[in-house]
């Protein structure tokens, strides 16, 4: 059995020490395609492997045609919208992704990019403080649960919505819930975002919903970009002057946010929120060991598609 890591962005060798260590355990082979510089280095890695680890390299029908003997993908992270798992589905090809792993690194970079932007990106000035601040988490998954525990120690106020999260859950965290998506933004000075990009989602935050945020309000993004309606949001911060966006998935606009609304908006330079080492190595191993459980055991629970 041939496990194939291939990622343009490596893992780092201890991950790659422990991934190693849970597939030759299991008695498969580990084959790395490290920082490769072509499609076409992935779609000849691919050809005899069974299963495959990626992290944001893209996993579309060209790459699994190639893959004639895959069975799995592992997508070591939460987000998966790098496969098309409609083309996996048809070439009967679990997709998985190891959800948790990495939420808290992405949760203590939203409330660092909270502080700066109430600090105003440490220019010098006199800025505000988190505590006593209304926190709204939008969505109220790994990420967002995470981000609730951390702010507690901010002494945050902190409120959620989530369609799907019963609410039972979310107050027992001692989490005030709302009952609309409208509403949380109109109640908090800060808003966390942490949907997924669905059809549903994307656009979904818009000029009309971040409008309803108290003056001086912060909208933190550390979820997907295609969420955000960039050009409406451009335009209500050109008259909500009050208004920071800080993101860590730099918008298609990204030049235009930082010419017309410097002090106000920051992008950090590429997607770091599972950029550390710990989320690094965790989500490394969980895909290894998902892997061995679907081949050994039959495991499919992280599956998506």
């Amino acid at each position: 059995m041939k496990i194939l890591v291939a990622t343009d962005k490596p893992f780092a060798k201890v991950a790659v020490d422990g991934i190693r260590k849970e597939i030759e355990a299991a008695d498969y082979e580990l084959a790395l395609l490290e920082k490769y510089s072509s499609k076409a280095e992935l779609l000849e890695a691919v050809k005899d492997a069974n299963a495959l680890i990626i992290r944001s390299d893209v996993v579309d029908a060209e790459v699994l045609d190639a893959a004639g003997a895959l069975k799995i993908v592992v997508r070591a992270g939460a987000g998966y919208d790098n496969v098309d798992l409609a083309a996996a589905t048809a070439h009967n090809v679990c997709v998985m992704n190891t959800p948790g792993q990495n939420s808290n690194a992405v949760a203590e970079l939203a409330l660092g990019l909270m502080v700066m932007a109430v600090r105003n990106m440490y220019n010098g000035t006199s800025g505000t403080e988190l505590k006593g601040k209304k926190l709204g988490i939008h969505a109220y998954g790994n990420v967002g649960r995470n981000v609730a525990r951390i702010a507690k120690g901010f002494g945050m106020d902190i409120y959620a919505y989530d369609a799907f999260c019963p609410k039972e859950v979310m107050e027992a965290d001692g989490v005030k819930v709302v009952d609309t998506v409208e509403e949380l933004y109109a109640q908090c000075n800060v808003v966390s975002v942490h949907i997924p990009a669905t059809p549903e989602t994307k656009n979904s935050i818009h000029a009309a919903l971040v409008n309803r945020m108290p003056r001086g309000g912060v909208l933190v993004n550390t979820a997907r970009k295609e969420v955000i309606n960039e050009a409406e949001l451009i335009q209500l911060m050109e008259t909500r002057t009050d208004l920071k966006y800080m993101t860590d998935i730099m918008p298609a606009a990204h030049d235009t946010f930082v010419a017309k609304f410097a002090g106000r908006y920051f992008a950090t330079p590429k997607k770091m929120g599972a950029q550390t080492a710990e989320a690094n190595i965790n989500a490394g191993i969980a895909a290894a060991r998902q892997i061995v459980g679907f081949f050994k055991e039959g495991c499919t629970k992280f599956k998506v598609n």
